[in-house]
């Protein structure tokens, strides 16, 4: 007996509905727009790295950090988004009206970090926009060297440290 494309033959393949497409996007869309995302790996994958060959860090994209975000106002034109996040990855010609700062750093590894920043404009302004919670740079740059970022000192302590210079 043959197997393969002639078994499909006289099948009738059921397509999605279009609601059922609207609500996978919807979906996949409240991921995407959630924040920063990191996929770490397992002791596995970690011991297994120790025979493979040398991975490079991978980034891609624009990053965004919590600090540029809150930057960002409504009623903000396009040259000062830009001036704010730098020039856009995506700019759809069938939503001219919202611009995409998708973002994402892959370790050598294997731990995988994303992120997506969208700004909706509406006669040239900026009317809202998604991110959810962004890493800070300080966050980012410790990704990036591979270590744990340290918490900046309280208020207190810097004022202390402050006037045992002036001693």
């Amino acid at each position: 007996m043959l197997s393969g494309c002639a078994s499909w033959r006289g099948q009738e393949v059921a397509a999605p509905t279009p609601a059922k497409v609207a609500a996978d996007a919807e979906k996949s869309a409240q991921v995407a727009n959630a924040g920063a995302q990191t996929t770490t790996v397992t002791k596995l994958q970690k011991f297994m790295w120790f025979f493979s060959p040398y991975r490079p860090t991978i980034q891609q994209g624009n990053f965004v950090s919590e600090e540029m975000l809150a930057q960002l106002k409504v009623g903000q034109t396009r040259d000062q988004v830009k001036f704010l996040l730098g020039t856009p990855m995506l700019t759809d010609v069938f939503h001219a009206d919202r611009w995409d700062y998708p973002f994402s750093l892959q370790r050598g590894n294997g731990e995988l970090t994303t992120a997506r920043v969208s700004i909706y404009f509406k006669d040239d302004k900026v009317e809202r926009f998604d991110g959810g919670n962004l890493p800070t740079e300080r966050e980012y740059i410790a990704r990036i060297a591979g270590s744990t970022p340290k918490p900046p000192p309280p208020e207190d302590e810097m004022i202390e440290d402050e006037k045992k210079k002036k001693q």
